[in-house]
């Protein structure tokens, strides 16, 4: 659940807001002017932050200059000025995006959950080395030892096992996995997706009949796991 840090001193809108975010999965801390942020972030490492420009003690913009050097995840601004100058100057000084009020609630929502799709996808590109137990994976030499084994992979298997690796224990779609290995649409026949994957599985030592790491979920796709990989199966 991805913790939000909404920063508003109008108590009826911050409490509807809250409740909202609450209603689609988000955990919602409040605080109510902005001398208080900063150690709460430090304390707490929000997900993602919700600034109102004008709250008492320290306005929005000094606290986005307070903490943006050190705050690495998104910053929204909440704004009551339809003013060229606050939304350029909010953007300058390190905010990611900013909605002008009244806020709309699904509007707030997509943009949420754009910057947070985002980031985790910037955070994966920076990933260079995964490791699972006995199983290495290096990306930038495309190197993969299996219990200090190295394991022969093609280019399309390693960028398979990066995709499923880099997304364990959430279950990638046929659709998807084939949209990004094979640069176009799954037209709902092409079986070469399941031809890799039970590739890349006996490579990996696993069950082709019961896998346990690179597992199907009907309905969903594939999931790595990341906890099978503690000892060598043998089959």
């Amino acid at each position: 659940m991805n913790h939000i840090l909404l920063v508003e001193d109008d108590l009826r809108l911050a409490n509807l807001i809250s409740k909202f975010l609450g209603q689609n999965g988000f955990q919602v801390s409040m605080l109510h002017q902005g001398d208080t942020v900063v150690d709460f972030i430090k304390n707490n490492a929000p997900d993602l932050i919700i600034l109102d420009v004008m709250l008492p003690k320290l306005d929005g913009f000094a606290v986005c200059r307070k903490v943006r050097n050190s705050y690495e995840h998104p910053i929204i601004f909440l704004t009551a000025k339809d003013s060229d100058f606050d939304h350029v100057h909010g953007l300058e000084i390190g905010a990611d995006d900013y909605i002008i009020k009244p806020v709309e609630p699904y509007v707030l929502l997509a943009r949420i959950n754009m910057l947070l799709r985002r980031k985790k996808h910037s955070i994966k590109n920076s990933v260079e080395h995964l490791e699972f137990g006995q199983l290495n994976i290096h990306k930038a030499s495309r190197q993969v030892t299996l219990s200090s084994e190295p394991i022969e992979l093609t280019s399309h298997e390693f960028e398979l096992l990066w995709l499923l690796a880099s997304n364990a224990g959430e279950p990638q779609s046929r659709e998807y996995i084939h949209e990004q290995m094979i640069d176009r649409e799954y037209d709902g026949l092409d079986r070469s997706v399941d031809v890799r994957i039970s590739r890349l599985r006996k490579k990996l030592g696993d069950c082709t009949k019961n896998p346990s790491r690179i597992i199907t979920v009907w309905g969903k796709g594939y999931l790595f796991s990341s906890t099978a990989w503690e000892e060598p199966h043998t089959y």
